[in-house]
């Protein structure tokens, strides 16, 4: 059974810290505590820099004893990450888990992953050869992919709204699906297309 007490403490502390670290964990639109969103920073120095990535948590029934599941929804060209499935290479993730880790340390570890990558022990083995055999062009597609899926473009919410109502959907839903993924039109469209 999912020890929700300990899960709202995590979200607390995620939440009082948010300005020095860029972390935050939310619940999904439904509410439900074993469904949230984690929001990471893309770190300086890297590719990845600039972007804001989301990654979908589910927390499985023996949390914190279990290690969460996670997995990038923002599109990210990294080794370690899955280009297709946004799966995550990570051993804490895994079999080095431990209960005393926390929601926070998880996303503080796939943050560390970003700037420092394991080609040797890759997820996305495409991926991984180009960084092992072309690293300019791994960097370069790095950077793109963080430019087009993880920056939230200028444009403020109404024009989001409005670009996504010229598309057909009903204003009420595209303001919701916008609200549900922090405003980027990526992965709200992603949303509203999934139903």
């Amino acid at each position: 059974m999912i020890d929700f007490a300990r899960v709202q403490k995590e979200l607390q502390e995620c939440s009082r810290d948010v300005e020095k670290s860029g972390i935050k964990v939310t619940p999904k639109s439904d509410g439900c505590l074993a469904r949230l969103i984690g929001t990471i920073p893309g770190p300086s120095g890297t590719p990845y820099e600039d972007g804001t990535f989301q990654i979908e948590i589910t927390l499985p029934d023996g949390y914190p004893f279990e290690p969460p599941k996670m997995h990038f929804a923002t599109k990210v060209w990294h080794p370690n990450i899955s280009s297709q499935s946004g799966a995550i290479c990570l051993d804490i993730l895994k079999d080095q888990w431990s209960p005393a880790l926390t929601l926070k340390t998880a996303l503080l570890s796939v943050q560390a992953l970003l700037s420092a990558p394991q080609p040797d022990d890759p997820q996305d083995a495409v991926v991984a050869q180009q960084y092992l055999r072309d690293y300019q062009t791994f960097v370069g597609t790095a950077r793109y992919w963080t430019e087009t899926f993880a920056k939230t473009s200028s444009l403020g919410v109404e024009e989001k709204v409005q670009k996504l109502v010229e598309m057909g959907f009903p204003e009420a839903q595209a303001r919701n699906a916008l609200e549900a993924v922090g405003g980027d039109e990526n992965l709200a469209l992603e949303k509203l297309c999934s139903g």
